[in-house]
């Protein structure tokens, strides 16, 4: 009798083990996944552009349409998008897509301050100060980079910096496509 109990308090004290094995083996298969967009659509962007040529000016992505977007949301006060910056700074002035800055929660002197010293990669910037546009795009933390079509369906969604390794096997590719 007392040899069964210990064979049956042995099985039970490996069921732990064993549901630990099993959650590391879930979280490898679901961290091998891509991040799904949570939007077929592009929400339309009508925001402010920081860089004023006459009071009012807005950035509408409608008059956008028929390009390729690059839209990269950032903050002067996030560390990851500065670390992020400087591999924009190589995608400036290409002839493939547009790259599109929606600055999210700062203040347009420290976004100024922040391109003056660091240089501007963007197309255009444009002011999300209450971040109800971030929110309709689905952005929970920055920096966060949407590949947007001609037809305005996003067509890849990255989280956190920007890498040269992501752009070239990621989104040159889809990038690629979407000319051809």
């Amino acid at each position: 009798m007392d040899d069964q109990w210990y064979r049956r308090l042995k099985s039970f004290l490996f069921l732990p083990f064993f549901l630990f094995v099993v959650l590391l083996f879930l979280i490898k298969i679901a961290s091998s996944f891509k991040m799904p967009s949570v939007l077929r659509q592009a929400p339309r962007v009508m925001l402010p552009t920081l860089f004023f040529a006459k009071e009012g000016d807005m950035l509408d992505s409608k008059k956008l349409r028929g390009h390729v977007l690059l839209v990269n949301f950032w903050g002067s006060w996030c560390f990851p998008c500065r670390e992020e910056h400087s591999f924009l700074m190589t995608l400036a002035h290409n002839n493939l897509f547009f790259l599109i800055g929606i600055n999210y929660k700062d203040e347009p002197e420290n976004a100024l301050h922040f391109l003056k010293g660091y240089g501007n990669p963007f197309d255009a910037v444009a002011l999300d100060r209450e971040g109800r546009c971030a929110k309709n795009w689905g952005v929970y933390g920055l920096p966060e980079t949407f590949l947007v079509s001609k037809e305005n369906v996003i067509l890849y969604r990255h989280i956190g910096p920007l890498t040269h390794e992501v752009f070239r096997k990621e989104l040159m590719p889809l990038i690629r496509k979407e000319l051809s």
